[in-house]
């Protein structure tokens, strides 16, 4: 991989772990997409989830980036990368229902 594309993907996890700071951390909830604060019941617990998944997707992207220059995965690291990114998107998704009054 051409180091353009390493400094672009690190750039881009790093952006990602920035959002999951700034939810987990410092609590700016409304960095979440679709955050009705008349539905949440328990908001530190829903920025600690979402934080947490948050910054575990920006980690595994700046490392997919990483190993991708080094050659490491032969084809399959992007397949990998792209099915842990929807997995946890999905789980986001899922899980964030727990701190909804619905």
């Amino acid at each position: 991989m051409a180091l353009g594309r390493v400094l672009l993907v690190g750039a881009s996890g790093l952006s990602v772990v920035l959002i999951g700071y700034l939810i987990k951390y410092r609590g700016m909830v409304g960095l979440i997409a679709g955050y009705d604060s008349d539905e949440v019941v328990d908001e530190s617990g829903l920025a600690e989830f979402a934080g947490t998944l948050t910054i575990l997707i920006g980690v595994v992207t700046i490392l997919t980036g990483v190993l991708d220059h080094f050659e490491i995965g032969n084809g399959v690291l992007w397949y990998v990368f792209v099915v842990f990114v929807v997995g946890a998107a999905g789980m986001l998704i899922v899980g964030s229902n727990r701190y909804t009054a619905r």
